[in-house]
């Protein structure tokens, strides 16, 4: 005599019936807390050349670890190590050829 059974089909994971350690729960995200993100308004960038001459201009800021430039928004996201003076970031972006406007509203 065998005994059976009922058992359900496993998907494949021990986290949940679907398979999915993320069943409907929000994303978690670590970031570090000694990081500064601030995101700029740059007057005059056009195309993906503009956004690497500005980028590299503020990536030579001491304490930028991040830079992200998009023209055709012209928002600029920079991360840093410490709050950047804005006085920096406007003398980069001159550098680069473009108008800082400031920090984005």
């Amino acid at each position: 005599m065998t005994a059976e059974t009922d058992t359900t089909p496993s998907t494949g994971s021990c986290c949940s019936p679907t398979g999915s350690c993320h069943d409907g729960a929000a994303d978690v995200r670590i970031e570090q807390t000694d990081s500064v993100t601030t995101v700029y308004q740059v007057k005059g960038m056009t195309c993906g050349h503009c956004e690497g001459a500005v980028s590299e201009e503020i990536s030579g800021i001491a304490g930028v670890t991040s830079v992200a430039a998009v023209a055709s928004t012209g928002l600029v996201t920079v991360t840093s190590k410490a709050p950047l003076a804005e006085d920096a970031v406007r003398d980069a972006v001159d550098e680069a050829g473009y108008e800082l406007l400031g920090p984005a509203a």
